[in-house]
């Protein structure tokens, strides 16, 4: 995402904007293969996510720094990435696996769209703010409703497991 912060390569904005969609569209191509194959990994989905986690953080902080991006729903976004990768950690230290949910999926799906928009930066305002302003709204939303679903599905998790009793 260095090409955010570039002023002497022309186009760097389009060229940055064009890296993260390709990052992501390989993303959910290598999902895609690994569920259609049944070729998946345990492995594999724990560095799926996490390379997710890293290409969503890092390009909010690269259009954070450039003011594209407010640091509000860049937080709100990037505390749930970390919570959530928290949450799966506990579970799995105990043998167990939190799926992957359809709010993820939007989630996924609405961040990618606020991002990319970010980078082209609409010159009207629609109302108060700008286009992907509004889209990063949705985004927040759309992230708030997933790490809600992980929340109940780890506390689900946690307390459907039998606890040793301590003697």
């Amino acid at each position: 995402m260095a090409f955010t912060r570039s002023d002497r390569i022309d186009y760097a904005l389009a060229i940055a904007a064009t890296l993260f969609a390709v990052a992501a569209f390989t993303d959910f191509l290598d999902g895609y293969l690994a569920r259609k194959t049944s070729g998946g990994t345990l492995l594999g989905a724990f560095l799926d996510t996490t390379a997710d986690k890293i290409l969503i953080t890092g390009t909010l902080l690269a259009l954070v720094s450039i003011d594209r991006v407010s640091i509000w729903p860049a937080s709100i976004i990037i505390f749930r990435e970390f919570l959530v990768m928290a949450l799966r950690g506990v579970v799995a230290t105990q043998g167990g696996l939190i799926r992957p949910s359809t709010w993820g999926k939007i989630k996924f799906i609405t961040q990618f769209v606020a991002i990319f928009l970010a980078f082209f930066r609409l010159s009207d305002r629609w109302g108060p703010w700008y286009l992907d302003q509004w889209a990063m709204l949705i985004a927040v939303i759309a992230t708030v409703g997933s790490a809600w679903g992980y929340i109940s599905a780890f506390w689900h998790t946690v307390r459907s497991e039998p606890h040793p009793t301590r003697t």
